[in-house]
């Protein structure tokens, strides 16, 4: 029997407390309305900003598989050691979600090395997500597109690494266009970067959005494969070059 699936949402938990507008779309919180889009037997848990180390413990992170992140408004009041004890569990194979303005979090521009800039706009303009890899198994089920008519728009150049796949681009009302489905890998961890999700608007309640993040979380689901081992090693074969005193692993 294979064990059920772990994952993580992150949010900062903050507009939904302090704005009335966000509030009355997510009640509950963004992190509550993206859990309960995931697969039945999905384990789900959450974390926001506010609680000790941000909800991201070592023990809250070993025992997560898929991490999903939103994040706006205080990146900044991240602290760098959770950033890092992030990274590392990504580097170390668990898969990471990104969600929108989670672009400028410290962990996805560390993950990057890059400013992760960007245009953006808030015109409540439509949003056409066309599928550009469609057998790619994050765009299963999707169809050729999907379409947000009110969201907030980002605009190319984004500044990121060249991605390892492009599975989405969107186009806006206002004529731009964005790279909105961007997959990359580091280390053991794959990683999904995920456009749509500006606080305001309803789109986590959209069902083809939500179905994106189903598949993009058992996309990054970790390989069960040993993590390398690193550092000074011993040879597999004797070594007979003078004065080399390593013993083989045999």
């Amino acid at each position: 029997m294979n064990k059920r699936l772990r994952v993580t949402i992150w949010n900062e938990f903050r507009h939904e407390k302090e704005n009335e507008k966000v509030r009355s779309v997510y009640p509950n919180g963004m992190h509550v309305a993206i859990g309960e889009g995931l697969d039945e037997d999905v384990e789900v848990a959450y974390a926001t900003l506010d609680e000790p180390e941000h909800g991201l413990s070592e023990a809250r992170l070993h025992h997560t598989d898929v991490l999903i992140w939103w994040g706006h408004r205080a990146h900044d009041e991240v602290q760098d050691s959770i950033v890092e004890r992030v990274r590392q569990r990504v580097l170390k194979g668990m898969g990471l979600i990104v969600l929108h303005s989670g672009h400028f979090s410290k962990v996805f521009k560390s993950l990057m090395g890059t400013s992760c800039d960007l245009k953006w706009r808030e015109a409540d303009e439509k949003e056409r997500i066309w599928i550009v890899s469609p057998g790619h198994p994050i765009a299963a089920g999707v169809g050729e597109y999907l379409e947000l008519e009110t969201e907030e728009m980002y605009g190319e150049h984004f500044d990121i690494p060249e991605p390892d796949e492009l599975v989405m681009v969107s186009w806006f009302e206002g004529g731009e266009v964005f790279r909105s489905g961007c997959t990359f890998r580091r280390g053991q961890g794959k990683i999904f970067y995920f456009r749509p999700g500006h606080e305001t608007y309803p789109t986590y309640y959209n069902e083809q959005v939500r179905l994106v993040i189903r598949n993009a979380v058992h996309w990054a689901a970790p390989t069960t494969r040993e993590y390398p081992t690193y550092g000074n090693h011993k040879p597999l074969e004797i070594i007979k070059a003078e004065g080399y005193q390593a013993t083989a692993v045999l």
